[in-house]
């Protein structure tokens, strides 16, 4: 007689939408650290809204949005499906894993870029002797190289973006000598640490599973949200972007990481709980007396102590030199795992244990060169 099992049930919108909330233990940590700081902070809960930068959350909603479809499309993992299967050498793929994971991170952010790159290098594993964890690796540092280029790459340069008042196109050339001078220096490492060596690749693909009219729908709508944030209306792009989604593709609603967005507000209200002690309210206040250097440096080892968003609201709210501060906390993304978020979820997607030691070999070295072309470059 065969068992009897229960039956299956596929997740409700709403609980697509609430399980991230669940399982999110960095928000569980922020909202804890929100919740004690408020407790013993003299300000009334009222204010804290005001310390939210809400441009650059509407900014990130429309983004996480967009590029969630795009991801959801599927076409992107097909092209890369594509290439990968006509790819004969072990250094070539490092180098196209490498080129393409910095090139979607310039527009899709970072850890989408990701979310593309890393399962296709997963699917990878079959073949004998491909190094998959050293292939992670160069991925995470890759985004983390190409998001640093565009206002929209990574999220402290969407908060950086909007506090600067730059135009997308004055942003990215203020960026682009960095990123040019890193992700060099990465194709350069890339071109050391694979052999060329030949492989033959053989991933799976199924036309049938991609769906190019969702990712036209997203392509117009990205060009239509970037627009209307360059004009300084990023609530009313939104609002258009989450009426389309409902309209066209409602789906993509429930696939969104919205505990993210509620991350980023936390991170907000944290710093600003933060910077009311005492401890920490002299040194604070003394940042808008720092010298080029001296901001540099607290950008970049900020970014290695807290990561480099938080670093990045901490110190736009005390200092206007927001190239100095891009720059450092840019930078700041190599080195320890925790200086950007990218690297933490490239590090939990890889199959491998024992990778965040491997890790820390490649990016301490990036650390050192990229923070001194850095240095050079705003000299």
């Amino acid at each position: 007689m065969p068992a009897i099992t229960e039956p299956t049930t596929a997740p409700t919108f709403i609980q697509q939408i609430c399980l991230p909330f669940l399982r999110d233990r960095l928000m569980h940590l922020l909202l804890a650290i929100a919740i004690i700081l408020s407790i013993l902070s003299p300000q009334p809960s009222a204010e804290y809204r005001r310390w939210v930068d809400w441009n650059t959350i509407a900014t990130l909603a429309g983004m996480l949005l967009l590029t969630t479809g795009i991801e959801v499309s599927g076409y992107l993992e097909h092209l890369g499906r594509t290439v990968i299967n006509r790819l004969q050498q072990e250094r070539v793929l490092a180098i196209f894993l490498v080129s393409a994971s910095a090139l979607l991170s310039t527009v899709l952010t970072n850890d989408i870029a990701l979310f593309i790159m890393v399962p296709l290098t997963v699917g990878l594993g079959s073949i004998s002797g491909l190094p998959i964890g050293r292939l992670v690796i160069f991925e995470a540092l890759a985004v983390n190289a190409g998001s640093l280029l565009t206002p929209i790459g990574n999220p402290q340069n969407i908060l950086l973006w909007q506090r600067s008042h730059l135009s997308f196109a004055s942003f990215t050339w203020q960026m682009a000598p960095l990123a040019l001078a890193v992700f060099l220096l990465l194709l350069l490492a890339a071109w050391f640490c694979f052999p060329k060596q030949t492989i033959h690749v053989e991933l799976e693909d199924n036309p049938a599973s991609y769906r190019v009219g969702l990712l036209r729908i997203c392509g117009l709508l990205y060009l239509a949200f970037l627009a209307s944030v360059e004009l300084g209306h990023a609530g009313w792009g939104l609002l258009g972007v989450a009426a389309a989604a409902l309209l066209f593709c409602r789906e993509i609603i429930a696939k969104v990481d919205w505990s993210l967005i509620l991350v980023f507000i936390l991170m907000f209200i944290d710093i600003r709980l933060l910077t009311q002690w005492h401890l920490i309210q002299d040194w604070v206040a003394a940042i808008p007396q720092f010298s080029r250097l001296e901001l540099f440096m607290t950008a970049l080892l900020g970014s290695q102590a807290i990561s480099n968003v938080p670093a990045a609201i901490l110190l736009v709210n005390y200092s206007d030199a927001y190239k100095v501060i891009a720059y450092g906390v840019n930078a700041g993304g190599f080195g320890l795992a925790t200086g950007s978020l990218a690297n933490i979820i490239a590090l939990r997607m890889a199959p491998e244990r024992h990778l965040w030691l491997r890790f820390h070999l490649y990016s301490f070295p990036f650390l050192a060169i990229s923070a001194l072309i850095a240095w050079l470059l705003l000299l």
